[in-house]
């Protein structure tokens, strides 16, 4: 018996930075797929071949103590499950789907290499060997891009139909390669919790204490499968993560595009682990689909990395991806605009009379968008959430209608923006009757506090939206849309062979009817919302100009979370509130304008009634932004400071160093917390004779170039600084 082995490559391509590896397993055929950095490409491990001193139901070690039990096996990179074919063994079931019997079945039968423009698209097909179906795995990468997209196609060209009721976009295997046996001690799992206003939380945990060291003998599944249900799809976790190899110092990373239920797995039976994710099946999110001969399907993307560094550096090359919509957004948006919300002005009870008073307040401030928030068609007293769903304005409030608003607005240099709820309806509303419009599961309507959920599968409530969403946004001359979606639909709906397909299907109908926004209304700035951050995944992110961070509106942890979010999307897009109160001296005002530099700088509040040195101060802030704005729109992010334990009692100190995309410039935001126990701030920078362009601070505090370093001293707690460095 040989004593170590190395992986048989069936194809082998150098895409950039990265070196993409088919793996085939002579035993049983399996084809793999790995990923490793170029630059390390030697240094894939020749991989120990037998477990050593195991016996097990009589096959073992020889007399002389030779191993005996294989250590290691290629992991399919096609993760697929038909009903028909069985359940996964090694005591999986409930815990996972992975390598069900279908895995086995399906045959690998071609791999195309297209390569256009100094990108490549490799297409690998596997054939059912009963019933002929065929499964598609499509790998793409664009010339210096930093990232793969990965998507699964299932074809059923067969003679009867088949139900899935699991499909992976994406399944990296030989985690780790860089180890010869099964890298004890040395793998890391990363991923990003989320609730209500703290949002994406890093949680980083050793493979060990999450149970995914192989067994003694390489038996019984090691699975840690987690994910979000229903129609907030980062209610829990973000749909990202990545695996650290801390040893080798690679780190690999996927994120799912998808707003609706979906699960990602790290899954272990021997020395390799393997990494995959897509639609939330079965077991997990009620999901199948039932294809009929002639039918095809297509997963939702996954966008994978690999990457010589840890965490960050691997979420920076997933963020990337994000960037493309970016070019496609209206004029407007170019330069990042600041922009005045009024929620926290009338908490939801905006009319003609204030806002008109409230854009002459803003005339002149540097502001782009003012946006009417919740209310404004709500009757005299009632409640902003139980009147959603008819979408007609309260005449009282606007007694020459939308448009006279918008004008004045107009009138003032601003565009006028407008806030909707529009996929659910309210109590008080006449459509919370009307059950065939609503979407149902158990045959009763799904009902969640005083919300029930629009169909958006149905013709009829597309033209419902059309006329009272799109019909508003072009007769009342609106230039923003604020999309606000605040409860879960849960496991899914009926009018479809599983709820997670009803669901699926439904929430495909919310994608489409973004996607007509943007086309009847080109100039439209839409803004994703859902109770702040609930939707901050990359399909909706790409069909809008900007997401709403979290509903952290007047809390000390805002700059935490902002923080937390360069892992997971561009600032560029990060609506960061800094809700200004006339009452607030100019230390707490400074803090939460510091804030909105980590994303989009979102004012509301008590603007029109600020004390002469708090209007100078917003001033100064507005002056500045627009100075970082081109840093925030393209740059990389280092985050420096202690971790911070609790968000709502904050201790310590945090620093952001955005560095611009040509490296000339950077942008600092520092905040200290209470205890931060340092007099002064050392910030790292990157090498180079840097200079302050321009700052934000108090005058108390001391701003300070060093070698190598920025050093501020913030005189205390609670407090924030801001500062654009040139070289």
């Amino acid at each position: 018996m040989k004593k170590t082995s190395r992986p048989i490559i069936q194809r082998e391509l150098r895409c950039g930075a990265v070196t993409v590896l088919y793996v085939r397993d002579a035993s049983t055929g399996a084809l793999g797929l790995w990923l490793a950095p170029t630059k390390l490409r030697n240094k894939v491990a020749a991989r120990r071949g037998y477990l050593s001193g195991v016996e097990i139901d009589g096959i073992g070690p020889t007399l002389g103590g030779a191993p005996g039990l294989p250590a290691w096996a290629v992991d399919s990179l096609m993760q697929v499950k038909a009903r028909d074919d069985g359940e996964p063994a090694g005591f999986s079931q409930g815990r996972t789907l992975r390598n069900s019997p279908t895995v086995d079945m399906l045959k690998f039968a071609t791999q195309r290499v297209r390569r256009a423009r100094g990108g490549v698209h490799v297409r690998t097909t596997f054939k059912h060997a009963d019933h002929g179906w065929l499964a598609h795995h499509d790998l793409a990468w664009e010339k210096n891009a930093s990232w793969f997209e990965s998507r699964v196609t299932v074809e059923n060209c067969g003679a009867v139909p088949v139900t899935l009721e699991q499909l992976a976009s994406f399944s990296l295997g030989g985690i780790t390669c860089f180890a010869a046996d099964d890298a004890p001690g040395r793998l890391r799992l990363h991923r990003f919790r989320s609730a209500w206003s703290t949002e994406g939380r890093r949680e980083t945990r050793a493979f060990e204490d999450l149970l995914l060291e192989p067994s003694w003998a390489g038996h019984g599944v090691r699975c840690e499968r987690f994910g979000a249900i229903g129609s907030l799809p980062t209610n829990g976790f973000f749909p990202c993560a990545a695996i650290e190899d801390t040893v080798a110092g690679v780190t690999w990373g996927a994120q799912l595009a998808h707003p609706g239920s979906w699960q990602l797995e790290v899954y272990r039976r021997n020395d390799l682990a393997a990494f995959s994710g897509g639609l939330a099946d079965r077991d997990y999110g009620h999901w199948c689909k039932t294809l009929q001969p002639g039918d095809s399907f297509t997963s939702p993307a996954a966008w994978i990395a690999c990457v010589p560094g840890g965490v960050d550096d691997c979420c920076a090359a997933l963020t990337a991806a994000q960037a493309a919509p970016l070019a496609k957004l209206p004029k407007s948006e170019r330069d990042l605009p600041v922009l005045f919300n009024e929620w926290t002005t009338s908490w939801g009870n905006p009319n003609h009379e204030n806002m008109t008073a409230l854009a002459e307040s803003l005339r002149g401030s540097g502001m782009a968008y003012l946006v009417m928030d919740a209310g404004w068609y709500k009757p005299e007293g009632g409640n902003w959430a139980s009147y959603q769903g008819e979408w007609v304005p309260n005449a009282a409030m606007y007694p020459q209608g939308l448009r006279a608003t918008t004008d004045a607005i107009r009138a003032r240099g601003l565009i006028p923006g407008i806030w909707f709820e529009m996929e659910v309806v309210g109590a008080d509303s006449p459509l919370y009757l009307q059950a065939e419009l609503l979407l149902h599961r158990d045959g009763q309507p799904i009902t969640a506090g005083g919300r029930r959920f629009l169909d958006l599968r149905k013709p009829e409530v597309i033209a419902q939206l059309a006329e009272r969403v799109i019909g508003t946004l072009k007769a009342g001359n609106f230039g923003y849309i604020k999309v606000d979606y605040n409860e879960n639909i849960g496991i899914g709906a009926d009018g479809a062979e599983s709820p997670g397909e009803g669901l699926r299907q439904h929430l495909e109908g919310v994608v489409a009817f973004f996607k007509r926004l943007r086309a009847e209304l080109p100039h439209l700035v839409i803004e994703n919302c859902s109770s702040g951050g609930h939707r901050l995944e990359p399909t909706m992110m790409g069909l809008t100009a900007m997401s709403s961070f979290s509903d952290a509106h007047e809390c000390p942890e805002i700059p935490i979370i902002a923080a937390n979010l360069h892992r997971l999307m561009q600032p560029a897009q990060s609506q960061i509130w800094a809700v200004l109160r006339h009452f607030a001296d100019l230390r707490r005002t400074l803090y939460l304008l510091a804030g909105g530099f980590l994303g989009r700088l979102c004012l509301s509040g008590d603007f029109a009634t600020l004390r002469p040195e708090q209007r100078g101060l917003v001033a100064e802030a507005i002056a500045l932004y627009k100075r970082a704005a081109p840093i925030i729109r393209n740059g990389r992010s280092y985050r420096h400071g202690p971790d911070v334990l609790a968000y709502r009692h904050a201790e310590g100190w945090q620093a952001v160093v955005r560095v611009g995309e040509t490296g000339k410039q950077a942008l600092v935001v520092a905040h200290t917390f209470a205890k931060p126990d340092v007099a002064t701030l050392k910030i790292p920078l990157p090498p180079g004779q840097w200079r302050v362009a321009g700052s934000l601070a108090e005058k108390s505090s001391a701003l300070k170039l060093a070698p190598g370093e920025l050093r501020w001293q913030p005189k205390g707690e609670w407090a924030a600084m801001v500062a654009v460095l040139e070289r």
